[in-house]
């Protein structure tokens, strides 16, 4: 049970951002259904599709599209579903027989959500691309530094996920709420370069307002403020330091015993920045990463030890706020966001392709004796 218990969605299996999406919408109680290729290929493998988080809270029945006999099983399924995820590059699912006019055509009401990088016009729309290029061409990476000064890759959570697969969560909430007063469904464009440069909204206006002017590196949120950077302590492990407000900035100072220096009186100095960059690397290297954090923690100075995929696990806010769950062997992320009322969903295992087939086709009205002859022609597949 959730809060989109009766939401029926259909996710045509692709990789990245549609299965995040598909994931975030069976948390919130929707019954997704997968569609997996006969092969049972989803692109990109984590080694052990039993451990996919990404694919957790659904079942799978595989199919073969490019067949008419699987091609009407979608298209029956269709009519009873709410959604239908699928991230094909423009003119894929068309030449499949499964586009947005045939899908209307068998149901009105049907929210028809599309996940690419490109999006599905303009001179990139049909060209290859991955998370790293939809985040350079869209003007994100540049402002971010790495090592040696190089732009920095930021694992692919900017593109895939906060650009790509929440962007698509978004469009098909706002969409389904939209419906409730038309009677209608629409089509979701959601693209990975759209959600990046819509992610810069803030930078573009401390751009305009003369608050971003410097080059990459050397600018407030971009590792160029003294107040807002990680620091090595003694043992090799790093800190975070978020205090940009006066007063965060005014404790942080007290706490490592600089309030009597230049720095404490001159935060927004910037030409001074470089310089108090080495002030706060030297204080901090004077200690352990678990030292600081246990002093600084839990004042208002704004520091955090930065901790790895395994510590994050054990600090005692994130298990106070259950933020990690054990679920079919896997220690992951709890699905979020929360209600007060409505439970999220309990996530269940990731399905095989083909695993619930027959339960699962039954369940959304295709008859089990139509499902046997399916498999028997090889249209319909069982793990």
């Amino acid at each position: 049970m959730g809060v989109l218990d009766g939401v029926k969605v259909i996710e045509v299996a692709g990789i990245g951002p549609g299965p995040f999406a598909a994931m975030m919408l069976a948390d919130m109680g929707a019954d997704v259904l997968r569609v997996d290729r006969p092969a049972g290929g989803r692109g990109l493998s984590i080694g052990n599709a039993s451990k996919d988080v990404l694919a957790r809270g659904r079942r799978s029945v595989a199919l073969d599209l490019k067949s008419p006999e699987g091609l009407e099983v979608l298209l029956d399924l269709v009519e009873g579903a709410d959604v239908l995820l699928e991230g094909y590059r423009p003119g894929v699912a068309e030449r499949l027989g499964f586009g947005p006019d045939e899908c209307h055509a068998r149901n009105e009401r049907l929210v028809y959500g599309r996940m690419t990088g490109w999006g599905q016009d303009g001179p990139n729309a049909s060209r290859a691309g991955h998370d790293l290029t939809y985040l350079s061409t869209a003007g994100v990476v540049a402002h971010m530094e790495g090592p040696d000064g190089a732009p920095a890759i930021p694992i692919n959570l900017v593109g895939d996920f906060g650009g790509g697969g929440m962007l698509l969560v978004v469009g098909v909430l706002g969409a389904l709420v939209e419906r409730a007063t038309s009677g209608r469904g629409q089509v979701v464009d959601a693209a990975i370069v759209d959600g990046a440069a819509l992610q810069m909204a803030m930078v573009y206006g401390m751009r305009a307002g003369g608050m971003w002017p410097n080059p990459r590196g050397q600018n407030l949120l971009d590792g160029g403020a003294p107040f807002y950077e990680h620091y090595r302590c003694s043992d090799g492990g790093w800190v975070a330091v978020g205090a940009i407000e006066p007063q965060f900035y005014a404790e942080l100072m007290t706490h490592l015993g600089l309030e009597g220096e230049d720095i404490a009186s001159n935060q927004w100095d910037m030409a001074r920045w470089p310089e108090f960059h080495g002030r706060l690397a030297e204080v901090f290297a004077t200690r352990t990463r678990d030292e600081w954090a246990a002093d600084l923690e839990p004042t208002d100075a704004v520091v955090a030890a930065v901790l790895d995929i395994d510590e994050a696990q054990e600090h005692p806010h994130n298990q106070a706020r259950g933020l990690f769950i054990d679920a079919f062997g896997v220690r992951q992320p709890a699905p979020a966001p929360r209600f007060d009322r409505t439970p999220s969903a309990t996530p269940s295992a990731p399905a095989a392709p083909g695993q619930h087939s027959a339960e699962a086709l039954a369940d959304w009205g295709i008859a089990p004796d139509r499902v046997a002859k399916l498999q028997e022609a090889g249209v319909v597949h069982q793990a």
